[in-house]
C-alpha cells in the first residue's frame, strides 16, 4: 500500500530530514574534523610550547564541536530509527571503540598540563596522538561501508563478522579521512599560531595536501575497478563528476590561499572540500540509507526507515527553530576566541 507523503516546500518530510541529518554530519566532520587533524600531529610538533599552543587554539572549541555529532546521532535516530538500529548494530564494536577513544582524547586534553612530570605528559601527548588518528580512521571506514553497502539481511542485522568491514576500500577511505582531517586542522592552527610553530605548519601542510590527493586518487581508482556499482553511478549522474571536481578545486587552492597568508580563505576551501566528500556520499545513498549486498530488497531507505509523517512534520518545525540557535552559538564562539593564541597561567 502505498503510503501518502505530507511536504513541505514541494519535499516530502522523510527526504528533508535525510538532508538535515547529512547537513548535522557535514558540520560535525567541518568543526571536530579539525580538532581530529591537529590532534592526528601532535606529536610531529616537538617542543613543548608548540604542543601547548596546538592544545590551546582547540581548547576553547572542541568539546563544543562534539556537540555535532550527539546532535547527528540525535537526528538520525529521531528521523530514521529502523536505520539508526541497523547501523549502530552493524558497526557496534568500531562505535564501541570510537566512543573510547572518544574519551580518551578528551582526557588526554584536559589532565595534560595538570602535572608538570615529562613522562606524564608524554603519556597523554601519545594518548591524544593515537585517539584523535584512530577516530578519523573509523569515520572513513564507516564512510566507505556505506558507499559499497554492508551484508544486511532482511531484518537489517548485519551477516558475517565485523571484520569484514575492514576491506580494503574502507580502510583506503580511512586513509582518505585521515588525510583531509589532517590537512583541515592543520590550515586551522595555522590560523591560530605564528612564529617558527607557524613556519612548520606550513611545511605539514603541503605533506598533507600531497597525502590527500594521492589517498583520495587511489581510493577513487580502486573503487571505481573493483565495485562496478560505483562506476555505474559514475557514468549515470553528473554529480559523481561534479562534486568531487569542486572538492579537488577547493583542494587545489589551498597552498594559493596560505601563500597569499589568506588563512580563512584556505579553511572556507578546505571546509568545502569535506561538504563536497560527503555530498558525493549522498548522491550515492540517497533514496538509500544503508545498502544491503545480499539482495536489493533489503535495501534501507529513507522511506521504509522513517517515523510517521506526524512526527516528521513535527520535528521539522523544531529543526528549523534549533539550527539557527545551534549556527548562532558556534558562531559565537569562534568569534569570542578569535586571533592568536597566547599561552598564559589559565592554559592547558
Amino acid at each position: 500500500m502505498e503510503v501518502e507523503l505530507s511536504y513541505f516546500l514541494g519535499i516530502d518530510y522523510p527526504t528533508w530530514w535525510f538532508i538535515i541529518v547529512g547537513g548535522v554530519f557535514a558540520g560535525y566532520a567541518i568543526l571536530d574534523g579539525f580538532d581530529l587533524g591537529a590532534g592526528s600531529i601532535h606529536l610531529f610538533l616537538k617542543k613543548e610550547q608548540s604542543r601547548r599552543i596546538a592544545l590551546n587554539a582547540i581548547g576553547p572549541v572542541w568539546d563544543g564541536n562534539e556537540v555535532w555529532l550527539v546532535i547527528a546521532g540525535g537526528a538520525l535516530f529521531a528521523g530514521f530509527p529502523v536505520a539508526y538500529a541497523s547501523l549502530f548494530s552493524a558497526f557496534y564494536i568500531p562505535f564501541m571503540l570510537f566512543l573510547v577513544l572518544l574519551i580518551f582524547r578528551a582526557i588526554s586534553i584536559e589532565f595534560r598540563s595538570k602535572e608538570e612530570m615529562k613522562w606524564w605528559r608524554q603519556f597523554w601527548d601519545v594518548s591524544y596522538f593515537i585517539s584523535s588518528n584512530l577516530l578519523s580512521i573509523l569515520l572513513g571506514i564507516v564512510v566507505g561501508n556505506l558507499i559499497i553497502g554492508l551484508p544486511i539481511d532482511e531484518r537489517g542485522n548485519l551477516q558475517g563478522s565485523w571484520l569484514s568491514l575492514l576491506n580494503p576500500y574502507a580502510i583506503l577511505m580511512g586513509a582518505t579521512i585521515l588525510a583531509l582531517f589532517v590537512m583541515h586542522g592543520i590550515i586551522y592552527l595555522l590560523l591560530k599560531t605564528e612564529g617558527r610553530l607557524y613556519a612548520k605548519l606550513r611545511i605539514l601542510l603541503r605533506r598533507a595536501v600531497v597525502f590527500f590527493l594521492a589517498s583520495f586518487i587511489l581510493a577513487s581508482i580502486y573503487g571505481l575497478y573493483t565495485y562496478p556499482k560505483l562506476s555505474d553511478d559514475l557514468n549515470a549522474s553528473i554529480a559523481f563528476w561534479l562534486l568531487p571536481l569542486l572538492g579537488t578545486l577547493s583542494i587545489a587552492s589551498i597552498p594559493i590561499w596560505v601563500k597569499r597568508r589568506k588563512f580563512i580563505s584556505a579553511f572556507i576551501s578546505s571546509s568545502l572540500g569535506i561538504a563536497f566528500m560527503l555530498g558525493v556520499l549522498a548522491f550515492e545513498l540517497y533514496p538509500v540509507l544503508i545498502f544491503s549486498t545480499i539482495d536489493p530488497s533489503y535495501h534501507i531507505n529513507v522511506y521504509n526507515a522513517a517515523s510517521s509523517q506526524n512526527s516528521l512534520g513535527n520535528m521539522l518545525l523544531i529543526a528549523l527553530i534549533g539550527t539557527p540557535l545551534i549556527l548562532g552559538y558556534t558562531a559565537f564562539v569562534f568569534y569570542t576566541f578569535r586571533g592568536k593564541v597566547k599561552l598564559d597561567e589559565n592554559s592547558y
